[in-house]
């Protein structure tokens, strides 16, 4: 009920948005070279991401991977008209056929971010919480449990994984595999267990960083030059990690356009954050960065 309240709530506020004409304006922004759209998913379902791909084609926008964002950031190519970087944070078991699929056969470049402890064991502990707080079993919600040090955290996993069953959520390393293999999907580095890492001790950041850009590199037989943070948290420290550990590109979820001054933070790049589950209207103006979030329209 809580949920059907906000979504219409927030789809009202975003039709007042695009009856104003700020949808317009900002779509004519993009097109004309102002800021790249750079957008990210979690899971959405095939219709969501559908959905999305269709409407930028349609509105003449292009699509461009992180070598043509290297690229640009640079200087060898000029700052594009209309671009569009798409990428995917976790790792979710439904986008090899959600996204994966439908970015091969749109020839549409994408990216996903693995957090490579829940390809292994099949859980992530933000949903596993999720499902814990519900069933009431006396533990935090996953809200919480981001505030907490690192350790604690995991103390607090570990009890969660003795009482509730964790059913695979994650991909598998086969569908790493054979993903891994379509010409318009990438995929990159996210931390080993997805921890909050300015929650994290020096060596638990380098070792959450370090070890997931080594086992993606491993599964791919690639070299790993991209970064997203978990829960688009980060600090001085972690943006040293990642020149060190020879990354080329670090994502946040700061919710504003990629402008060209952007890009002279590479460690430090804007994301775009589309909402499973809200309506078109709503998803529209997050993807066009002129969505305001509101607390108490949040998905929980």
């Amino acid at each position: 009920m809580k949920k059907r309240v906000r979504n219409f709530t927030a789809q009202l506020i975003a039709k007042s948005l695009i009856w104003t004409g700020a949808l317009k304006k900002a779509k004519a922004k993009a097109l004309r070279g102002d800021h790249i759209l750079s957008i990210y998913f979690h899971k959405p379902t095939k219709e969501e991401f559908e959905y999305v791909i269709s409407w930028l084609s349609k509105n003449n926008f292009n699509f461009i991977d992180l070598e043509d964002l290297q690229e640009i950031r640079l200087g060898n190519k000029a700052f594009p008209k209309g671009a569009v970087l798409i990428t995917v944070d976790d790792g979710w078991g439904n986008n090899e056929v959600n996204m994966a699929e439908v970015a091969e056969k749109h020839q549409v470049p994408i990216t996903i971010f693995l957090a490579t402890e829940a390809i292994e064991k099949g859980y992530f502990w933000f949903s596993i919480a999720k499902k814990a707080f519900a069933k009431k079993i006396g533990t935090p919600h996953s809200e919480e449990m981001k505030m907490l040090p690192n350790q604690e955290r995991m103390k607090i996993v570990q009890s969660i994984l003795s009482q509730l069953p964790n059913d695979r959520e994650a991909m598998t390393l086969g569908q790493i595999k054979k993903i891994n293999e379509f010409n318009f999907v990438n995929l990159a580095a996210h931390t080993h267990s997805h921890p909050i890492l300015i929650q994290c001790s020096d060596e638990e950041a380098f070792q959450e960083i370090t070890t997931s850009k080594a086992k993606v590199s491993e599964w791919t037989g690639k070299t790993i030059t991209a970064f997203a943070y978990p829960n688009g948290d980060y600090g001085t420290r972690e943006t040293k990690i990642l020149e060190e550990q020879g990354f080329l590109l670090g994502f946040t979820t700061k919710a504003v356009p990629m402008t060209p001054s952007a890009l002279d933070k590479p460690y430090e790049l804007p994301r775009l954050g589309f909402l499973e589950g809200a309506s078109k209207e709503e998803n529209l103006c997050r993807i066009l960065g002129i969505w305001k979030t509101k607390k108490n329209l949040t998905l929980k």
